[in-house]
């Protein structure tokens, strides 16, 4: 995963449609450049875990997902046994083989080929690879630590087969809406950025390279709108720019050439999902529009 400069990141990400600023593409780059983990923190739909797609496909690798959730422990990250495949190995070998000793058993019930690789694992082999560990802010402390000792040593250990370590270290991406603060000992060991809602002019230009057949001024006229209900700081949940995408397509797929109150108002459930959000915003369109 080579980029000379942080210029060139930035530039195999426009070829992404991914328009990352000189901030972003900068600690990015330090990122793969000194192998250290990205945490990426905003608000939801800032665009934290298309940066990680986007820096797969510019640097034409992998990209292995790890959605936390609450509850998520070491083996839902890093690798399990396929049991029923297992028992099915074990009633074979009795049926062919009774006289097969315990230890050839036990040997070949933990054998590679029932071994369920999670994210984490397929990672570390199948390197150079992006990890993107999403939404870590839903995970608990137990998780955290564990996932510190690997980012820290970019080797697991299996009891039964041995260490694997990876001969190159995957890029991390972590991204976190801050639901609750990550704790400092993972932040120490990442690099951090923090993204905002784009401004107006590169939303523009995200909608524009990410939806071409959408009409320059019916882009414009979204856009606007966005930026506009984004500024009442009452909403439950902010549009982010996947709305902003999804509404300029959806209103160039219903015909509308121009962006008025009746044709905002029959596609609003495209941008706000939220009942009191969109009661909100419809009872202000005119206001949103004229903006």
């Amino acid at each position: 995963m080579e980029f000379s400069t942080a210029a060139d990141l930035r530039t195999a990400l426009e070829g992404t449609g991914y328009l990352a600023d000189d901030e972003l593409a900068t600690i990015a780059w330090l990122a793969t450049r000194l192998h250290r983990p990205l945490l990426v923190e905003g608000e939801p739909g800032t665009g934290k875990t298309a940066l990680a797609e986007a820096l797969a496909e510019a640097a034409g690798v992998p990209l292995i997902r790890l959605q936390c959730h609450e509850g998520i422990d070491a083996s839902q990250a890093l690798y399990d046994w396929d049991f029923p495949r297992q028992i099915l190995h074990l009633r074979a070998v009795e049926a062919v083989d009774g006289a097969a000793s315990l230890a050839d058993v036990e040997s070949g019930l933990f054998d590679e080929r029932f071994l369920v690789a999670r994210p984490i694992l397929r990672a570390l082999r199948e390197a150079p690879a992006v990890l993107l560990i999403d939404e870590i802010d839903r995970a608990d402390d137990e998780f955290e630590a564990f996932l510190l000792e690997v980012l820290s040593t970019w080797q697991v250990s299996i009891p039964e087969l041995g260490t694997v370590r990876a001969t190159t270290p995957p890029l991390v991406v972590l991204t976190s809406n801050r639901t609750r603060e990550v704790h400092d000992a993972l932040k120490r060991r990442c690099l951090y950025q923090w993204l905002e809602h784009p401004s107006l002019k590169r939303e523009l230009a995200i909608v524009r390279s990410r939806a071409p057949e959408v009409p320059d001024a019916l882009a414009e006229q979204v856009v606007r709108a966005i930026h506009a209900v984004r500024t009442d700081g009452e909403l439950l949940k902010p549009p982010g720019v996947a709305e902003t995408l999804d509404w300029a397509r959806a209103l160039h797929e219903l015909g509308v050439r121009e962006l008025d109150t009746a044709s905002a108002a029959a596609s609003l459930g495209v941008a706000v999902k939220y009942r009191e959000d969109a009661v909100r915003v419809r009872a202000a369109l005119e206001k949103i529009l004229a903006k």
